[in-house]
């Protein structure tokens, strides 16, 4: 039963995990539209959502190494930052800046609006099954 559930809740939490980090990834650009050299960063949302659905949350993690006993041990994500690709620009800038500020906002806005609606949907099938159970 845990499992049914679990499944049928998967997809939109994996979703909401995603849009949450591509906000994360669009602020930053926005961020940095006035940094000489920096690139305009961005990744697929389908195939990561593809991916993360058909392997879940169980991510790989690396141990880090001390040099002393006495050092806390810490754990880093693999593969946190494999996925995410440059965005080419539409027009160059002469410092080098990839942020088109435009594409950016827009990329943004309608990221939010569909998390918004990840929310709602997510919100209704709990609903639905809250009244299933009683």
């Amino acid at each position: 039963m845990i499992d049914k559930l679990d499944s049928s809740l998967r997809f939109h939490q994996e979703a909401l995990n995603l849009r949450a980090r591509r906000q994360e990834v669009l602020s930053a650009n926005i961020a940095h539209a006035d940094t000489p050299g920096y690139k305009a960063r961005d990744f697929d949302f389908s195939s990561a959502l593809t991916q993360a659905v058909d392997r879940g949350r169980q991510s790989q993690s690396l141990a880090m190494t001390g040099t002393s006993a006495r050092h806390l041990p810490g754990q880093a994500l693999a593969g946190a930052e494999a996925d995410l690709m440059y965005r080419t620009p539409n027009q160059s800038s002469l410092d080098g800046n990839t942020v088109e500020m435009d594409v950016e906002r827009v990329n943004f806005a309608d990221n939010a609006m569909r998390y918004e609606a990840n929310l709602t949907v997510l919100g209704s099938k709990i609903k639905t099954l809250l009244t299933a159970v009683q």
